[in-house]
């Protein structure tokens, strides 16, 4: 099962590496990793993806605990949380192809970024499962190229 973890630790140069090289020494793969400052510039948040049972996601905590940097590690996963995902596809639009496009694009509530001649770029956020459906109706026509953001995750509601 996949976990997300919501990792916050001291807005450090190398905190990031000690993170990937604990993960890469236990032999664990890191399916998603999102890092980004939070409201106090000292500090980060890190959303870390990370497929294992409740034994391994409990060894991976221990051990991030470990590290000096590491504030807090809350495991999202069974809490409700607001998700998201941030991804740009590239597609092949030629004048035959772009209406039925823009009405995919008008169809998840997604914008077009970019036009070129022969392309367009889009730009679409939402949980993981409509970014899969958003790539899987755009393939038929081509994609050129496509980037996407790990995920963010927050608590719902409260305090922090």
């Amino acid at each position: 099962m996949a976990h997300t973890l919501s990792v916050t630790v001291e807005n450090k140069p190398g905190v990031l590496t000690r993170v990937a090289t604990l993960f890469r020494r236990r032999g664990y793969n890191i399916e998603s990793l999102a890092v980004g400052a939070t409201e106090d510039p000292s500090i980060s948040r890190m959303t870390i993806v990370v497929e294992g049972d409740d034994q391994i996601i409990e060894q991976v905590t221990k051990q991030l605990y470990k590290l000096v940097d590491v504030i807090k590690i809350v495991d999202v996963t069974d809490e409700r949380a607001v998700e998201r995902e941030l991804v740009l596809i590239k597609v092949k639009a030629d004048a035959n192809v772009r209406a039925d496009i823009i009405q995919i694009v008008d169809i998840f509530r997604v914008r077009i970024v970019d036009i070129g001649r022969n392309s367009l770029i889009i730009e679409a956020t939402g949980d993981s499962g409509k970014i899969d459906a958003i790539e899987d109706s755009l393939r038929p026509f081509g994609i050129i190229e496509l980037v996407r953001t790990g995920k963010v995750a927050m608590v719902r509601g409260g305090a922090k």
